[in-house]
């Protein structure tokens, strides 16, 4: 019996044994496992396909070189000066005949915007015919008799009287041919075989319809105005400085703009030129500068947003979508090849105008591709699956 009893003790005490190794192994291999986990380089680049690259839009661009702290801040509004803007109307009234231009297009000076018809304009030619036919009469008196005047056999009176008939045929027919050039008309082609009771009316600048108050038939009054024309290539910015910053403010400061709607699109301009008496009702002077692009989108009447670049401090700048956030950690992604993009922790600093300081932690080469519209997406893709650990 002792035998047996020794031979269960044994027994018993070897199972216990086998089963403290087993979890102390099992305890050993998930410890390791977590530390390997946790120990697994975390991935900063990545490829994409370019269905992927199409889907989300992806764009690149370079790093740039922008005054974000010391610039000065003021509003305005884009304006047109007077030169650059016309309203056209007709000094004789009549039917409109045709219309021969839309709102929006571009016109040059002189182009027929329509036709007017008028009656009276025929009158106004007969005259002019009249006139001119007198006109060679009394030309022709008036060298026939300063020839009978030298030899003596008119009378000094004669002459002068032709003189004067000739003189007052020669400003009538310089005053009918002026209004007849503003009527559109050319005098020196008129002839009693081409009679017209058009009136041309034309641009008298070049530069886009802005409005007609114009319809087929309808009689047009004089002095109404039946075309508005603005040339916006002249745009210029009229710019608010008030008191305090007309001191810090000069000719031929640089400035970047924005339409007050619209912060993505930044636009250059230089000031030309600073009123020198301040505006009705305000301690304010107006600043304006000439715009340094030509761009479809700015109108006249926009009101703007602008930044005066008072010194010339510059900070490596990137729009502000270009910067992604994990945490308290800044991200941008450069293009290392085609499709394949790296992550780089930077800081930043100033932001304004949608463009964000870039302050790299690591050398960035200047003409690195950087990505500018797409970067959430590549964030989302190396932070995928990262919240399973």
């Amino acid at each position: 019996m002792k035998n047996i009893f020794l031979i269960i003790v044994v027994l018993l005490f070897a199972a216990t044994s086998c089963k403290t190794k087993s979890a102390e192994t099992k305890a050993a291999t998930s410890v390791n496992d977590t530390a390997a986990k946790k120990e697994a380089p975390i991935a900063t680049e990545l490829e994409l396909t370019d269905d992927q690259i199409k889907a989300i839009g992806l764009q690149t661009g370079s790093m740039e070189q922008r005054n974000l702290k010391s610039t000065l801040k003021v509003n305005g509004k884009l304006t047109l000066p007077p030169q650059n803007q016309a309203q056209v109307s007709i000094l004789m009234g009549g039917i409109v005949k045709t219309i021969d231009v839309t709102e929006g297009t571009f016109v040059k000076q002189g182009q027929t915007l329509a036709t007017i018809v008028n009656n009276e304009v025929i009158q106004l030619q007969q005259e002019y015919l009249e006139n001119k036919s007198q006109l060679i009469y009394l030309q022709a008196e008036f060298k026939r008799q300063t020839e009978l005047q030298e030899d003596r056999i008119n009378a000094t009176k004669t002459l002068q009287q032709v003189q004067n008939e000739l003189s007052t045929a020669q400003a009538k027919q310089k005053g009918l041919q002026t209004k007849l050039q503003l009527q559109g008309i050319n005098a020196s082609g008129i002839s009693t075989a081409n009679f017209t009771n058009r009136i041309r009316v034309t641009a008298p600048i070049s530069g886009f319809v802005h409005h007609i108050n114009l319809t087929m038939g309808k009689f047009a009054d004089a002095n109404t105005i039946l075309f508005d024309i603005v040339d916006n290539r002249f745009l210029h910015l009229d710019l608010t400085l008030f008191e305090k910053d007309i001191a810090k403010v000069k000719v031929g400061d640089k400035i970047m703009f924005t339409d007050a709607n619209d912060i993505s699109h930044v636009h250059p301009a230089t000031i030309f030129a600073l009123n020198k008496s301040f505006e009705d009702n305000q301690q304010a002077i107006i600043a304006h500068a000439k715009i340094e692009e030509r761009t479809e989108t700015l109108l006249p009447g926009m009101y703007v947003e602008a930044r005066i670049q008072i010194d010339n401090y510059k900070a490596n700048a990137l729009p502000n979508d270009a910067v992604v956030s994990n945490g308290d950690e800044h991200y941008i992604y450069i293009e290392t090849k085609k499709n394949h993009y790296q992550q780089i922790a930077v800081k930043t600093g100033v932001s304004d105008m949608g463009f964000i300081e870039i302050l790299p932690l690591e050398e960035i080469a200047a003409n690195a591709k950087v990505v500018t519209k797409g970067a959430y997406y590549l964030l989302s893709q190396l932070t995928k699956g990262s919240g399973e650990e």
